[in-house]
This record gives structure tokens, C-alpha cells and sequence, in this order.
């Protein structure tokens, strides 16, 4: 018996990298998958079949069950069609994995409004609607596991990165919000904030000499669990991963400063003389 025996997952950008990795990992637990890759570059240009196609093969020859889909998560309609697939030929969807991304670096100054849209579309809204159609069936089964997918980046900002920080921000919002809207439906909503070596990183000096130790391997048992029995009641949670350290981002307010003369109204310069005293703890 596997953790996931018997489960239908739908993992979205599951052609490369991470989402590959989960699907391969998932399919060995006993999972039944539906790998969704659109097949396009690394800045989300072109499309293609091959790429999801390769890893429902791979699955399939190693005795697993897997169905391809290339559908794109950045629209409403995109998103129905793959759930629709997991329904059409699973009967259900047990666990969402959004983990389809793009990237398009730049400096705010030089960024366009078509390279910032087009990371939001992908990341945020393609987590949104995703999200919101698994939603839909998991309410009806009252049980399901959505995982999204968070980043550094997101949690504490990276230089040439306005757009695709801004996105995994704000998919930290939506996992809190999902987790407590959906928490009555026996729906757990979690994320995870990976740091690996991917085609999405491959680029970057820091990876050049360290791919062995932050491989996608090292996150694909972050997502098992999230999706497994063995999560629990855990949700609302961004589990972060690189190589062989995890640990929890939390977003931490200050013990703050309560001001008991003048009704309470501060000027903006008792802000200034207490600033340590407001941020302190």
C-alpha cells in the first residue's frame, strides 16, 4: 500500500523539474495522475504535447496510471479542462498540485506590463482558478489536498523579480484564505516553497555547483506528504524546502507599543522617537 494508493492527483507544470519529480513520486505511492504540462519555454512562448506526454510514458512503463493534459492554467476555461480530465476519466480529484510557473526577470524599471501580466497570469491566477475548480469536487467528496506553490521570493523579495514575487506573494494569501474557507469541507491548502535546481534556475551561478544537493528530489516528498494521510489536519502551512533543510515560514507580527494619552492617535513623530519600541519582539 502506497500513500497515495488509489488517490487521483492532478499536478499542474509536471513536464520538467519539480512537478515531474511529484509525478513520478506520486505515481510509485499508488497514485493515479493527471500530469499537466503545456509544454512551452521557460518564459511560457510556444506549446507542445511531447513534454507531458514523456512523463505519463515513464509513469505507465513503470506500471503506473497517468493521463497527460496540455491545457494552460493562466485561464478560467484552461483550468475546468483539466480537472474536467481527472473527472472525465478518474471519477474524481483527491489532490491538486499547482506548481506550473514562468519566468520573466527583470528589473521594475525595465519590466513591461506584458512581462508582468504574464507571470501573474501563470502563477497567481493559474493557483486561483485551478484551485477554485478542484474546490468545486473535493466540496461535493468532503475531502481533497491542494498544494500550492510559494517561493523566497515571495516570502522575502529578490532582486529583478518584482513580477514573479508579487505572484508567489500573493499565492501565500490565497493558500491562508483557501486554508480557512475550505477547512470546513475536510479541504486541506497548503504550499511549498522550493529551492532547487530546474530549468527555472539552471541559469543562475548559485545552482552551478550544487545541483546534487538542491534537486528536485529533495522537494517531491514535501508535496507527498501534504498530499498524503499523513498530513492531517495541517493546513494553511508553507512547508519551505532546500536540499536536505525544512523548516515553516510564518509571517511574525511585533509584540508593538500601545500609546495611552491623546486617545491613542500617534503623530508621526512620536512614530519616529518609538520605532524601536513598535517593531521590537
Amino acid at each position: 500500500m502506497g500513500l497515495l494508493d488509489g488517490k487521483v492527483t492532478v499536478i499542474t507544470g509536471a513536464g520538467n523539474g519539480i512537478g515531474r519529480a511529484s509525478a513520478l513520486l506520486f505515481a510509485r505511492e499508488g497514485a493515479r495522475v493527471v500530469v499537466n504540462d503545456l509544454g512551452s519555454a521557460r518564459d511560457g512562448s510556444g506549446a507542445g504535447a511531447t513534454t507531458a506526454d514523456a512523463v505519463v510514458a515513464e509513469i505507465r512503463q513503470n506500471g503506473g496510471s497517468a493521463e497527460a493534459s496540455h491545457d494552460n492554467v493562466s485561464s478560467k476555461q484552461g483550468a475546468d479542462a483539466i480537472i474536467e480530465k481527472a473527472l472525465s476519466t478518474y471519477g474524481r480529484v483527491d489532490v491538486l498540485l499547482n506548481n506550473a510557473g514562468i519566468l520573466r526577470d527583470k528589473t521594475l524599471l525595465k519590466m513591461s506590463p506584458e512581462d508582468w501580466q504574464a507571470v501573474l497570469d501563470v502563477h497567481l491566477s493559474g493557483s486561483f482558478y485551478c484551485t477554485q475548480a478542484a474546490a468545486r469536487t473535493m466540496k461535493d467528496q468532503g475531502s481533497g489536498s491542494i498544494i500550492n506553490t510559494t517561493s523566497v521570493s515571495g516570502m522575502l523579495g529578490n532582486f529583478g523579480q518584482a513580477n514573479y514575487a508579487a505572484a508567489k506573494a500573493g499565492i501565500y494569501g490565497l493558500t491562508r484564505t483557501a486554508s480557512i474557507e475550505l477547512q470546513r469541507y475536510g479541504i486541506t491548502v497548503n504550499a511549498v516553497a522550493p529551492i532547487a535546481k530546474t530549468r527555472m534556475t539552471d541559469d543562475l551561478p548559485m545552482f552551478a555547483k550544487i545541483a546534487d544537493t538542491l534537486s528536485p528530489e529533495h522537494v517531491a516528498p514535501a508535496h507527498l506528504f501534504l498530499a498524503s494521510e499523513l498530513c492531517g489536519e495541517r493546513t494553511g502551512i508553507v512547508l519551505a524546502v532546500a536540499g536536505a533543510r525544512m523548516s515553516v515560514y510564518k509571517v511574525v507580527e511585533s509584540a508593538g507599543r500601545f500609546k495611552e494619552t491623546d486617545g491613542g492617535v500617534w503623530t508621526a513623530e512620536e512614530i519616529e522617537r518609538h520605532f524601536d519600541a513598535i517593531a521590537k519582539g
